[in-house]
């Protein structure tokens, strides 16, 4: 557990201090019940980060900011939809997940954040996600505050904002990934020879059903947020949210139309794949037929009856053999016309 506190050190500057990080979220003097009371009747505001809690560490935050039971299950719940709750007119829980993509093994891994905010505190829970991200949106919101950048209200919507904003970014990534993949079997599977690239679109199918999932449930969440129902979001970060919110729309656009291409182009490549099972029985059909002709003209004279008036012709087995090559020959020319050969 990592514990922040802002202070607002004069008009423009606020001053972000590390409070504590230990197993039971106590160190230097650390009290996190204190500090949660302080914060709800202080101008400072108090950012507890939980990555991968355990269920005692996460019922200790829940007890300190009095957070429902049944939300706190929720960002322990790594299978829960994206989702935002409105708790009253100040206290509000949104849950997304983060995305990443794996060079190694081109495959999309999925965490989750949940994110508690409170009117002077804000709690984030992180499930897989990397406790890097939290250290990375601490710098990016003190180089806001020192810059000027909202300095009238460095609240704990700021650090929602800073961590979705991070969160969509990644899903932009992740399906420019996929969208160079799509493209690079659109160039296998209509390029000259054969190949059956059927599995390969089906798997990535699948992950892009993974940023579909990530993506699809918040933007509802993100549309609330930008018409503030909850009444949470400061004037001076609206345009924040929007801009978050035209990213998402612009992932769930790139998803949608990957998902397109992925659906055209795995009907493609099974019509190709059975153009050339076609073209396969045709080639075996017309063998079978050129064979045919001298098994049967060998099947007739194999029967030996004493009344057939060829078995005694001098030149008989030239002949027969005359009209097999014959035979074969005409049908295979034929074939060859026809394109079956």
């Amino acid at each position: 557990m990592k514990a922040w506190c802002v202070r607002p050190a004069d008009d423009s500057v606020a001053r972000i201090e590390r409070l504590g990080s230990d197993e039971h979220g106590r160190e230097d003097g650390f009290d996190l019940h204190e500090l949660a009371g302080e914060a709800r009747s202080g101008k400072d505001f108090l950012w507890v980060a939980l990555t991968d809690p355990t269920s005692i560490e996460i019922e200790e935050v829940g007890r300190a900011f009095s957070l429902p039971q049944l939300l706190v299950e929720d960002a322990l719940n790594s299978d829960q939809r994206a989702k935002i709750e409105w708790l009253d007119r100040q206290r509000m829980m949104i849950v997304f997940k983060w995305l990443r993509y794996v060079d190694e093994t081109s495959e999309i891994e999925t965490d989750q954040m949940s994110v508690f905010v409170g009117p002077r505190y804000v709690v984030t829970v992180g499930l897989g996600v990397p406790s890097e991200i939290s250290e990375d949106v601490l710098r990016a919101m003190f180089s806001e505050l020192s810059s000027g950048v909202d300095a009238s209200n460095p609240g704990p919507v700021a650090v929602l904002h800073l961590m979705m904003d991070k969160a969509v970014d990644g899903y932009l990534a992740v399906a420019e990934e996929v969208s160079a993949r799509v493209e690079d079997i659109e160039e296998s599977v209509f390029a000259p020879g054969r190949s059956d690239e059927a599995e390969a679109i089906y798997l990535l199918k699948r992950e892009n059903l993974e940023i579909r999932r990530a993506v699809g449930p918040l933007l509802p969440a993100a549309r609330r947020l930008v018409r503030n129902e909850g009444r949470h979001v400061p004037r001076s970060l609206r345009p924040y949210f929007r801009d978050v919110a035209d990213h998402l729309l612009r992932a769930s656009d790139t998803v949608d139309s990957n998902d397109s291409l992925l659906m055209a182009m795995l009907m493609a490549a099974r019509a190709r794949a059975d153009l050339e099972q076609n073209r396969d029985m045709r080639r075996i059909s017309a063998w079978v037929a050129i064979a045919a002709v001298p098994t049967m003209i060998a099947g007739i004279y194999g029967m030996n009856f004493e009344d057939m008036p060829e078995l005694h012709w001098a030149l008989g087995y030239p002949l027969i053999l005359t009209v097999m090559a014959s035979a074969c020959a005409f049908m295979h020319h034929r074939f060859r016309q026809a394109g079956w050969l």
